[in-house]
């Protein structure tokens, strides 16, 4: 079944149906799903996931949201983020790439690369590359930030490499509970085992990320894989 437009611009209008005739979100979000010829817009989003691309990603995060993106080496998975952190700014809102990886000039290679200038994006775009990155420095460092803030963490697993930072479960639940006290929407960008065969599964899941210590992945509401020409994208809430 072919949708009337894109999934982000669906969104768009039941967010706006929403303010004017004063009813909740997910209420609007049905009215618009049935109209489509669906039961409900979880069923909608579910049909439209298989075209997902950074414009409908973006469309797909709320603020607060904590988006786990997981891909092995070289398939695209820091290009994905900084293509929603393009999305996000075009929109005109802010965004923060966190990374321990790379350096500030490579990062705005990165942005060339899928076709953007990050100058254009003046104060809406800052990268942090600081040693002292973990849940207390990213908390601290947006602190100010506006609503609606996307903020890229490159990458999960580094987060739980250094001993004077707390456990990895610890950080992720404290920025958790920061995304859901000042709407700063997270992607944490993360590796995926090496045992991950994708002649047996065309894209990982949520069972492939590499996790050297404990962590409970149901902290994060979605999740996002790639592999080659694919996309999983799955929302838990």
């Amino acid at each position: 079944m072919k949708l009337s437009a894109p999934i982000y611009a669906l969104k768009r209008e039941a967010k706006a149906f929403s303010r004017q005739q004063n009813v909740p979100l997910h209420a609007a979000l049905d009215r618009i799903a049935v109209r489509e010829g669906f039961s409900a817009w979880s069923l909608l989003a579910a049909k439209a996931v298989s075209k997902l691309g950074p414009r409908e990603l973006f469309a797909l995060l709320d603020p607060g949201d904590m988006l786990l993106l997981g891909a092995r080496p070289g398939q695209g998975k820091t290009l994905m983020s900084l293509r929603i952190a393009a999305e996000a700014m075009k929109a005109g809102r802010h965004a923060v790439f966190f990374t321990l990886d790379y350096t500030p000039l490579e990062v705005e290679d990165r942005f060339r690369r899928i076709g953007e200038d990050p100058v254009l994006f003046g104060d809406l775009f800052a990268c942090d590359c600081s040693e002292a990155i973990g849940d207390s420095h990213i908390i601290d460092r947006l602190a100010g930030a506006p609503r609606g803030t996307i903020a890229v963490i490159d990458y999960l697993q580094l987060l739980d490499q250094r001993r004077d930072k707390p456990e990895l479960m610890q950080q992720v639940r404290a920025l958790k509970a920061f995304a859901r006290e000042r709407g700063v929407t997270f992607i944490f960008l993360s590796q995926i085992d090496r045992s991950y065969d994708p002649v047996a599964k065309p894209c990982p899941d949520i069972e492939d990320v590499r996790l050297p210590n404990r962590l409970d992945l149901s902290l994060f509401d979605k999740t996002c894989f790639l592999h080659g020409d694919a996309l999983r994208f799955v929302a838990n809430r």
